[in-house]
C-alpha cells in the first residue's frame, strides 16, 4: 500500500466520522481470515501512528455503540492494549488527558452497561489496568468507587465491584489491611443477605482472593466467621437447583483448600461433612459431585501447608472411600472390550469411573497406608463377596490404585493382598480376570521386589495360565504385559526356573491373530530377556526368527506399533545374550533399520522413538563394532534432540480454554498468569533422543569424538530446559561423557589433529554452563546430579580450570548449602503444625534423605577440587568454612557430619604442611567424632586422625595421648568386627599404625606396637589393608625390635599375618608387597634356628601351612 494512501486511510479511520472506525472493528471480528488479518494490520498502524485517538475511539464505542458485539470487542481490545506484559504497553504512551478520560469512561460504563457479558469483560479491563497503575497510586478514585458500588443497593454494581476486587486482591491486598473491619462487614452482609446469587458468588470469589493475599495469619483469622456464610452460598445454590452457580462456588472453595487449608481447620468437620453430602447426593449432576470430591482430596493433598490435618478425620476418609468405590461401579460391559480389535481397554468405562480411579490413587498418596489400608480392608471384602461382577472389578481396580501410596503397609500384609487378587484369576467374568491381572501388574511395580521374592511360585504360574485364555484375547494380552511388570523388579535367579514355560507360551502368543496379543507378547519377551540376561541364550534360536519375521513383514500403517515393539524386543534380546551370539543377526537387523530410517515417516509414527532406542541398545551390545553405523544414526538423532517444544501460550483466565484440552497429548501447566500447553509426544521424543546421545558417548568413548562439535551445542542449552525433567537429566549426564570422549581421543591420537587446547575450549563451554544451570535448578534430585556431573568434569579437566571458574563453582556450592539448609528449616517448621503426625514424619525423613544426596555431592566435588588444586585451593576453603563449620554440629544428621569430616580429611591429606593452620580448629571436633554413635562418622574421623598423625608433625604431638585413647575405644569395642563397624575398626588400626610410625618417641612403643600387631590382618577396608600390610612388611625388613619382641616372641604372629594376607590373593596386599613378604619368609626359613622355625610353623592352621608351602616353593 502506498504510504500516502495509507496516511489518508488512517486519517479517515481516526477522523471525526465514526463510520470508518466502526467498519474496522467489525472487520476485526470477521470470520474471513483475509479480512481479519488486513484489519489487524490497519489497527496496528493506528496504534503506532496515533495511540491517543485510537484509545479514545475505542472508549467511544464502548460507551455509545448500539451493537453489543462492538462494545464487547472494544472492551477486549482495550484490555489487550492496557496489559503490562503485552508489547507494546499502550498506557505510558497516552497523554494525561487521554488517560483520565479512559479511567472515567470505564467507571461510567461499569455503572450503565446493561449486557452482563460486557460488564464482566469491562471488569477484566479495569482490573488489568489497575493492577499496573494502582501500586503507584495511579488511580486514586478506584477504591472509593468500589466501596460505593459495594454499599449501593444495585446487585449489578455490587457484583462488578466484587469481580474487580477479586482480580486486584493480589496487587492491593496490603493497602486494604487498614480497612479490614469495613471489608469484613461488607463481605458478611453480601454473603448472608444479598438476594442475588451472582452477587454472593462474586463476594465469595472476592473473600477467597483476599484471604489468600493476607500474609499474616491473625488477619486471616478475622475472616474465619465468614466460613459458614461462604458455605451457605454453596448449599443455597444447590437447594434452589442452580447447579452452575454451585459449581462456581465449589471451584472457588477448592482454590481456598489448596492455598489456605488451615483457614478451614476450625470448622473442618462441618465443611468436609457438607462436601461429602454433596458427593453422596445422587440427584445432583455428576460434575457437581466430582467437584465436591475434588475439594476433599485437595485438602488431603495440602501437605505442605496443613500436614496431617485430614488424617484426624477417619470417619470422613471412610465415607470418601465408599463414595469412590461406588463410582467405580459406573462401568458397562461393552462388546468392543471383548472383541479386542482396538487398543481401547477402557471400553465401557465412563468419565465418572476414571475420576474414581484417579482420586483413589491421589487419596492414597496423600494420606498413606496407615490411614487407607484399614479402610480398604474394611470395605473391599464385601465387594469381593458380592454377586455382581462390577463389584469384584471395582475392588481389584481399587487395590491397584492405592498400591503406590500404601506400598509400605501393603508389603507388611502381602499374604492377604496376593491371595485376594489371585483368587479372582478364576472369576467367571473376563473383565474381573483382566482387573486381577492388572492388579498383579501394578502390585509388581509398587510392592516389588518383595512381591517377586516371596510369591513368584504363585504369581508366575497364574499369569502363565491366564495366557492360555484364547476365548479372551484382551485377558491374554494383559497377562503378557503383567509378566513385563513382574520381571522388571526381578533377579535372574527368580526368573530362570520359569523361563521354559513362559517363553514357550509367549512364542505361541506371537503367532496369534490379534495384534494386541502379539504386541503384549513382544513387550513381555523383551522384558524377560532383559531380566534374565545370559540365561536367555538357550531360547535365542527359537525366538529370533519370529522377531525378524515381524520386523520385515509388519509394514503397513495398522502394524506400525507391532513393528516398533519388535525392534525393541530384538535389541533387548541382543543385549541380553551378548555380541557373540547376536552378531550375525545384528547385521540383518541393522539393514532393515537403515532402510526404515531412510523412508518418510508420518509425524505420529511411534517407530521413530523406538528406533532411536533400538539403535542405542545395538551400540551397547556391539561396542566399537557399531562405529560404521554412526553416520546413519546420528543425523536423525540430532534432529530429534533439537526438536522445539510445541507450545501454546494463553492467559490463565482467558475465556478460550485451550481448544484441544481433551487431546491426550497436550499437557498444560500454569505459570503465573499464563497457561502453557505443551505437546507431550514431542517432549518425549526429545528426551529419548537426549538420553540416546548420552548412551553413545558413554559406550563409544573416544569413538564418539567426531560428533562432539554437533552434540555439545545441542545439549548444553538443554541444561535449562524447564519443560521436561528427563531432557535436563540426560543433558546433565552427557556433560562429563563429552569431555571424557574428547580427552581419550586426544590421548590416543584419534582426534583428527586436535590437541589439548580443544579440551580446554570444551571445558570452558561446559563447566560454566553447568554452574549456571545449577544456580537455577528447581529440582533437588537434579541438583544432586548436576553436582555429580560437575565433579566428574573437574576430575577430567583438572588443572586446566581457570581460577574464575573455580570461584564460580565455590560460590555455587555456598548457594547450594544455603538453599538446602533453608529447605530443611521449612520442613522443620512444617513439623510444628498442630496436626503433624508420625506419617508426616516419615515423609519428611524421605525428603531430607534426598537433601543428603545433595550434601554428599558437595563433599565429593570439594574433595576433587582439593585433590586437584591442593594448597592453592585453600583461600576458597577459607571462604567456605563458615558454611562447613555448622555441618559439624550435634544437631546435624550423621551424613552431614561425615561429609564435613571427609572434607577436612582431604584438606589435611592433600595440603599437608599448608593445612597445619587448621588443626587447632578442627582436631577437637575430629577427636570427639572418633567415638560418634554412627559408624560412618567414626570411620571418617579415625581416618582423619591417621592423616594428621602422618602429616601433623609437632602440631599433632601434644594430642598423641588423647588420640591413642580414642582409637583404643574403637578398637576394643566388643562389636568392633561386626559388618557395620568393621570399616571404622580397620581405619582405626591403620591410624594407630601411623602413630607408631610417625610419633614413636611420644608413645610407649613396647606396649603399643604389639597391640597394633595383634589387630592384624585387617580385611574390611581393602585400601587401608594394603597400606597397613605394607607398613608391617617395612618394619619386618628393618628388623624392628619392638615389633619382633623380646626373643622374637611375636614372630609366629607376624608369619601368621603374612600367611593370611598371602592366602587372600590380591585383596589384602599389592603384588609388590606380597613378593616382599614371600622374600622375607624365605629369609626366615634360611636364618632362623630349626626349633624356632618349627614352632612358628606349628602355630599356623593346616590349610595355611599347605598354602604357604606351595607359595614358597613356586
Amino acid at each position: 500500500m502506498d504510504p500516502q494512501l495509507q496516511q489518508s486511510q488512517l486519517a479517515a479511520i481516526l477522523g471525526p466520522d465514526p463510520a470508518p472506525f466502526e467498519t474496522l472493528i467489525s472487520h476485526l471480528m470477521s470470520t474471513s481470515n483475509e479480512q481479519r488479518s488486513q484489519a489487524e494490520l490497519v489497527f496496528n498502524l493506528c496504534k503506532q501512528s496515533d495511540p491517543n485517538s485510537l484509545a479514545l475511539k475505542l472508549a467511544h464505542i464502548l460507551q455509545y455503540s448500539p451493537s453489543v458485539e462492538a462494545r464487547a470487542m472494544s472492551a477486549i481490545l482495550l484490555r489487550k492494549q492496557l496489559t503490562r506484559d503485552q508489547e507494546p504497553y499502550l498506557w505510558p504512551q497516552l497523554s494525561p488527558t487521554t488517560q483520565s478520560s479512559l479511567k472515567s469512561v470505564f467507571l461510567t460504563c461499569v455503572q450503565h452497561e446493561e449486557a452482563k457479558t460486557i460488564t464482566k469483560k469491562l471488569c477484566d479491563t479495569i482490573s488489568e489496568l489497575a493492577s499496573g497503575i494502582l501500586p503507584d497510586n495511579g488511580w486514586p478514585e478506584l477504591l472509593p468507587f468500589m466501596f460505593q458500588c459495594v454499599s449501593s443497593n444495585s446487585p449489578k454494581h455490587q457484583e462488578s465491584a466484587f469481580l474487580i476486587f477479586s482480580q486486584l486482591a493480589q496487587y492491593i491486598g496490603d493497602t486494604l489491611i487498614p480497612h479490614i473491619k469495613n471489608l469484613h462487614s461488607v463481605f458478611l452482609q453480601c454473603l448472608t443477605s444479598s438476594p442475588s446469587s451472582d452477587v454472593r458468588i462474586a463476594a465469595l470469589s472476592a473473600v477467597i482472593n483476599f484471604i489468600q493475599c493476607l500474609s499474616n495469619s491473625s488477619d486471616r483469622d478475622r475472616f474465619q466467621d465468614l466460613l459458614p456464610a461462604m458455605m451457605r452460598t454453596l448449599t443455597e445454590a444447590l437447594n434452589s437447583g442452580q447447579e452452575a452457580t454451585a459449581q462456581e462456588a465449589l471451584e472457588l472453595l477448592i482454590e481456598l483448600a489448596g492455598t489456605e487449608p488451615r483457614f478451614l481447620r476450625r470448622q473442618l468437620v462441618e465443611v468436609v461433612g457438607s462436601m461429602l453430602q454433596i458427593a453422596e447426593a445422587e440427584t445432583l449432576e455428576e460434575g457437581t459431585r466430582h467437584l465436591a470430591i475434588e475439594f476433599v482430596i485437595t485438602l488431603a493433598e495440602a501437605r505442605e501447608r496443613a500436614p496431617g490435618m485430614m488424617r484426624k478425620l477417619p470417619q470422613f476418609i471412610s465415607r470418601l472411600f465408599a463414595i469412590l468405590m461406588n463410582i467405580l461401579l459406573d462401568i458397562e460391559d461393552d462388546p468392543a472390550w471383548h472383541t479386542a480389535d482396538t487398543e481401547d481397554e477402557d471400553a465401557g468405562e465412563t468419565s465418572s469411573y476414571s475420576v474414581g480411579q484417579e482420586c483413589l490413587d491421589r487419596l492414597a498418596i496423600a494420606l498413606g497406608g496407615n490411614t487407607i489400608v484399614p479402610v480398604a480392608s474394611e470395605q473391599l471384602p464385601a465387594y469381593l463377596a458380592a454377586p455382581e461382577w462390577q463389584k469384584h472389578h471395582a475392588a481389584l481396580i481399587a487395590l491397584a490404585q492405592i498400591a503406590e501410596g500404601c506400598s509400605k503397609v501393603m508389603i507388611k500384609n502381602l499374604e492377604q493382598v496376593v491371595t485376594m487378587v489371585l483368587n479372582s484369576f478364576q472369576d467367571p467374568h473376563p473383565r474381573v480376570r483382566w482387573a486381577a491381572i492388572n492388579a498383579i501388574g501394578q502390585l509388581s511395580t509398587d510392592l516389588g521386589p518383595d512381591l517377586q521374592v516371596q510369591y513368584h511360585q504363585r504369581v508366575l504360574p497364574a499369569l502363565a495360565a491366564a495366557m492360555d485364555d484364547f476365548q479372551n484375547p484382551r485377558v491374554q494380552a494383559h497377562a503378557a504385559s503383567a509378566v513385563l511388570n513382574f520381571s522388571e523388579n526381578c533377579t535372574p535367579d527368580i526368573l530362570t526356573p520359569y523361563l521354559d514355560g513362559v517363553v514357550s507360551k509367549l512364542l505361541v502368543l506371537l503367532q496369534n491373530g490379534k495384534q494386541m496379543v502379539q504386541e503384549g507378547a513382544l513387550t513381555a519377551l523383551a522384558s524377560v530377556a532383559d531380566s534374565s540376561q545370559e540365561h536367555f541364550q538357550k531360547y535365542y534360536d527359537a525366538v529370533m526368527p519370529y522377531l525378524k519375521a515381524i520386523l520385515v513383514n509388519a509394514n503397513d500403517k495398522s502394524n506400525r506399533m507391532l513393528r516398533a515393539k519388535a525392534m525393541e524386543c530384538i535389541s533387548l534380546v541382543g543385549m541380553a545374550v551378548g555380541k557373540e551370539k547376536f552378531r550375525d543377526d545384528a547385521k540383518q537387523v541393522m539393514e532393515v533399520l537403515m532402510s526404515l530410517q531412510g523412508s518418510q515417516m508420518e509425524n505420529d509414527d511411534p517407530t521413530t522413538s523406538y528406533m532411536l532406542q533400538a539403535w542405542a541398545r545395538l551400540c551397547k551390545c556391539l561396542g566399537q563394532d557399531f562405529l560404521p553405523y554412526m553416520s546413519v544414526v546420528m543425523p536423525p538423532l540430532l534432529q530429534s534432540a533439537q526438536l522445539k517444544p510445541d507450545v501454546i501460550i494463553t492467559s490463565a483466565d482467558s475465556d478460550n480454554e485451550l481448544d484441544d484440552s481433551d487431546d491426550e497429548s497436550m499437557e498444560t501447566i500454569t505459570l503465573g498468569d499464563k497457561r502453557i500447553g505443551i505437546k507431550t509426544s514431542v517432549l518425549e521424543e526429545k528426551a529419548t533422543a537426549c538420553n540416546m546421545l548420552c548412551c553413545y558417548a558413554d559406550e563409544l568413548k573416544e569413538g564418539f569424538f567426531p560428533w562432539i562439535d554437533q552434540v555439545a551445542p545441542t545439549l548444553v542449552p538443554l541444561l535449562k530446559f524447564y519443560f521436561h525433567e528427563e531432557v535436563r537429566k540426560a543433558a546433565v549426564s552427557a556433560m562429563p561423557e563429552l569431555l571424557r570422549s574428547a580427552k581419550l581421543a586426544i590421548e590416543k591420537g584419534l582426534a583428527q589433529g586436535r590437541n589439548d587446547s580443544y579440551i580446554k575450549q570444551l571445558s570452558d563451554y561446559i563447566v560454566p554452563a553447568l554452574v549456571e544451570a545449577l544456580h537455577k535448578e528447581p529440582d533437588t534430585e537434579i541438583c544432586a546430579s548436576m553436582l555429580d556431573a560437575l565433579n566428574e568434569c573437574v576430575q577430567i579437566s583438572g588443572p586446566i580450570l581457570e581460577e574464575s571458574q573455580v570461584k564460580s563453582i565455590v560460590d555455587e556450592i555456598k548457594q547450594v548449602i544455603t538453599a538446602s539448609s533453608s529447605r530443611k528449616r521449612e520442613r522443620a517448621e512444617r513439623a510444628k503444625a498442630e496436626d503433624f503426625d508420625a506419617e508426616e514424619g516419615e515423609l519428611l525423613k524421605e525428603e531430607n534423605e534426598q537433601e543428603e544426596e545433595v550434601f554428599d555431592q558437595v563433599g565429593e566435588i570439594l574433595g576433587t577440587l582439593i585433590k586437584t588444586f591442593k594448597a592453592s585451593f585453600l583461600p576458597f576453603f577459607d571462604e567456605l568454612s563458615t558454611y562447613l563449620m555448622p555441618m559439624w554440629g550435634k544437631d546435624k544428621t550423621a551424613e552431614e557430619r561425615r561429609i564435613a569430616i571427609c572434607i577436612f580429611d582431604d584438606v589435611a591429606e592433600q595440603c599437608r604442611e599448608s593445612a597445619l593452620k587448621y588443626y587447632d580448629t578442627y582436631l577437637p571436633f575430629l577427636l570427639e567424632a572418633c567415638n560418634d554413635e554412627n559408624s560412618d562418622v567414626r570411620q571418617a574421623a579415625v581416618y582423619g586422625l591417621g592423616v594428621c598423625a602422618e602429616f601433623g608433625g609437632s602440631v599433632f604431638k601434644p594430642l598423641v595421648g588423647e588420640a591413642l585413647s580414642r582409637l583404643n575405644v574403637v578398637i576394643r569395642h566388643p562389636n568392633a568386627q561386626q559388618p557395620d563397624n568393621v570399616m571404622a575398626y580397620d581405619n582405626a588400626v591403620s591410624a594407630l599404625g601411623k602413630i607408631c610410625q610417625f610419633h614413636r618417641d611420644s608413645i610407649d612403643s613396647a606396649q603399643v606396637i604389639p597391640a597394633w600387631l595383634s589387630c592384624l590382618p585387617i580385611k574390611g577396608d581393602l585400601i587401608e589393608a594394603k597400606v597397613v600390610h605394607d607398613q608391617l612388611c617395612s618394619m619386618v625388613e628393618r628388623s624392628d625390635t619392638e615389633l619382633l619382641g623380646p626373643n622374637n616372641q611375636y614372630l609366629p604372629k607376624i608369619v601368621s599375618v603374612f600367611a593370611e594376607v598371602l592366602c587372600a590373593g590380591k585383596d589384602l596386599a599389592t603384588e609388590q608387597t606380597a613378593s616382599r613378604m614371600i622374600n622375607l619368609l624365605r629369609q626366615l626359613q634360611q636364618t632362623l634356628p630349626p626349633a624356632t622355625l618349627a614352632s612358628t610353623w606349628s602355630s599356623l592352621q593346616p590349610q595355611q601351612q599347605l598354602a604357604l608351602q606351595s607359595i614358597l616353593s613356586s
